[in-house]
Formats: C-alpha cells, structure tokens, sequence
C-alpha cells in the first residue's frame, strides 16, 4: 500500500477513534487516556521527523552549493524564490479576504463568553512573542552570531545562511576542500535513506496525533466557528488548486495530477502534523525522488519556502480580520481591504520564526482596521481552541506552495529531472 494512502488512513482511523473516546467515554476521560496513552506515539514521531531536520538541511544544501559550481548561481536562485513566495502570498491573502466577504463567518458570532484564563493566556504568548523585536532585530538574527547554537535550537534561516557560506568556502578552497564536500554529500545521501526508514513510522504517528486532537476538542467546537472553517479550507483548497496548479500546468506546462501525486507524502504529514518545519524532511525527500528536483535546488527553496512562504497563514489572516470585523460591526472599506491584504502578506513571511507567530500576527492585522487591543485579544482567544484543526489545512498550504515553488525554480534553472516528474507512478 502506498505511504500516502496508509497517511489517509491512519488519519481516517484516528479521528474515528478520538471521537470515538470522546463521545463514548465523556471529554474527561477521553482527555486523560490520549494524553497518558495515545499522544506520547504522535509526540515520538514528530520528535523522530524534527530530528532529522537540522542534518538535512545542513548537509543537503552545502551539498547543494558545491554542486552547482558558482555561488552567483544561488543568488539568482534565491531571488527568484523569494520573488514567487512573494506573489503568491499576495494572492493567497486577496482570496482569503475575497473568500470571507462572500461566506461571511463572522456574521451572528457572539465571543463574549470566552473565559478569563483563555485571555491571559493569549495575552502570556503576545507578551512572549513581542520580545523577538522589531524587523531589523529579525534581519541581523539571520546572520549567525554562533552557528552552533543556531544548529543546537534549530534556527532554520541561521542554518540557512551559514551552510551557504560553508558551501561556499569549499568551493572557494579547490582540490583541498573536495574532500569535505564529499563527506558532507555523502552525508546528505545518508539522511535522505533516513528520512525514508522515519516515514515508514508516519501512519502510526498520524493516527496518534488525529486520536489526540479529536478526542480532546471534538465536533462541538465546530458550532461557532463552522464558518471560518469552511471558509478556510475552501480559500485554502482554491488556492491550491488554481494558483499552484496555473504554476505547474499553465506556466511549467507539466503534468498537474503527477504533481500532486508526488507531493502526496509531504501534503499527508504536513496535514497531520500542522508543522512546515517537521514536514521539511518529508519535503526535500519527495521534491527529489518523485518530482526530479535537483539537490542544489530542493535543499535551498524548500528550507527558506518553509521558514518565509507562508500563504496558508495569509489566507487564515485575511479570514479573521473579516471574522472580527462582521463580528463587531466594523465596516470593511476598499482602504481597509488595502491594508489587511499588505499587512497579512508582509506579517506573514516577516514573522514565521517567532514564537506563537500566528497570535502575534492576527492581533496585528486587526489593529489596522480599527479593532481594540482589548477586542483583539478576545477574538483571538475565542479562535485558539479550534486552532489546531485550522492550522492543519494551513500547514499543508503552505508545504503545497513551497514544492510548487521549488519545481518552477528548477525548470527555470535547468535543474529539474522531467524524466522523473513525468513518471506515472512514483508512490
């Protein structure tokens, strides 16, 4: 059976068995047997996918560097990616804004009863995520100061930069530095076989984190935010669907279904998971064996698409400053679309590295159209709970936009193996 399909599955089983427990015994129970039990399985594989993390975006993209033979080639490279995460970030957010004024989810919404500790509990994470500073503090914080650490804490943009200039410094060290450029790709290959021997783990993983977050939320949640919801993976879904595949058929002109056959692992962990970082490993693997995505691209596009490509989160910004503003009253003028769609785009990829970016990042969008700090944090909290099942289509958004990303990048670059993304069958 192929992985992608066994991924569904355990998906599939999971929330049978959460709801299950949740219905069967009360929400109590259900809680503490998932916790003690069930959820440790799903913690173990995302703990096995993140430690693969670090390793292979260190050795794949100095690996990658070395071979593409002249470093001004990366430069190009990641010009070019950043420019397509850019634009289609811009569209996420204007379908999400253009989704929500149709479905209007916070139409009717009364939030007033959300519980005291709730709100201090989003107000702890604002106050925790407002410490990372400004956007020049996040700029210089991609320069290093000790690569170690920033390996030590996986620091992704950190890693990124150091291991481009380590590629680099081979390069520039001729025959004396092939000797570490061969170890360190051979190193690359070796992770990609691991990565491999933890996927096999993924339906097991899948089943337990799906059990865990059926069985402690359950359906009920669902009867005020039903609408966002529906407006998120509809947005989410659209997007995927129109504006990745115009990428891959219209502007690559290649086979659509076979892209998203290939990217079917990456997408079914990106899902359960809710994690683009913990997915990382999943998606260079997938980007290279199944849509002949060269090392020196996937290792480069993918990490950064996971740290700055952000377009399922700017759908989910766009939708909430719609939700707050129907559910107070506020009304939304062509101005105040303006700067929801700006803010959404550049909070979202500005910030993706903060600590409980997502929180930080609504409460800002809701400032520019007028909504109180105080409001804000109420909204905020009403949506937390739910939070979890929204992020898991947010993430996959976003995994989906990063390996369509890499692909145009390799075509443009004469990077990509057409051989193998034509294949009928990689799964």
């Amino acid at each position: 059976m192929k992985l992608w399909l066994q991924v569904l599955i355990g998906l599939g089983l999971g929330a049978a068995a959460g709801l299950g427990l949740r219905y069967g015994l009360g929400p109590e129970q259900a809680s503490e047997i998932v916790e003690t039990w069930v959820k440790p399985f799903g913690d173990a594989f995302v703990r096995l996918i993140r430690m693969l993390v670090v390793p292979l975006i260190f050795t794949t993209l100095v690996a990658g560097v070395t071979a593409m033979g002249d470093p001004k080639k990366m430069g190009s490279l990641g010009g070019t990616a950043i420019g397509m995460y850019f634009i289609t970030t811009w569209f996420a957010v204007s379908l999400g804004l253009a989704i929500g004024t149709v479905i209007k989810p916070g139409e009717g919404v009364d939030y007033s009863g959300v519980d005291a500790s709730s709100v201090e509990s989003i107000e702890g994470r604002l106050d925790r995520a407002a410490e990372a500073g400004g956007i020049v503090d996040r700029l210089l914080d991609i320069i290093p100061s000790n690569p170690v650490e920033a390996l030590a804490t996986t620091d992704v943009l950190p890693i990124i930069f150091f291991a481009i200039f380590f590629g680099i410094g081979i390069l520039m060290a001729g025959e004396k530095g092939k000797p570490i450029g061969q170890a360190i790709e051979s190193a690359a290959d070796a992770m990609l076989k691991v990565t491999i021997v933890v996927m096999s783990f993924a339906p097991y993983g899948v089943f337990a984190l799906m059990t865990w977050v059926m069985a402690t939320q359950g359906l009920g949640v669902l009867d005020n935010l039903l609408m966002l919801a529906l407006a998120l993976y509809a947005a989410c879904a659209l997007h995927i669907i129109f504006v990745y595949g115009s990428i891959i058929k219209i502007i690559l002109r290649l086979p659509i279904a076979r892209f998203f056959r290939g990217i079917a692992d990456a997408q079914a962990v990106a899902f359960s998971t809710a994690s683009s970082s913990a997915t990382l490993p999943v998606t260079i693997a997938v980007a290279s064996d199944n849509l002949g995505i060269k090392k020196s691209v996937a290792s480069s596009v993918l990490p950064l698409g996971a740290t700055i490509n952000m377009d399922g989160t700017a759908i989910y910004l766009g939708l909430v400053a719609l939700f707050a503003a129907q559910a107070i009253g506020i009304e939304m003028t062509p101005t105040n679309y303006v700067m929801v769609a700006l803010t959404a785009s550049l909070a979202s990829i500005g910030a993706a590295g903060i600590p409980s970016a997502g929180l930080l990042l609504a409460v800002t969008v809701l400032d520019v159209i007028g909504v109180p700090p105080e409001q804000a944090v109420l909204i905020v909290a009403f949506i937390f709970p739910f939070d979890r099942l929204l992020d898991m289509m947010r993430t996959m958004t976003n995994v989906t936009g990063d390996t369509a990303v890499a692909t145009a990048i390799a075509k443009f670059q004469g990077e990509l193996d057409e051989e193998v993304f034509r294949a009928k069958d990689p799964l």
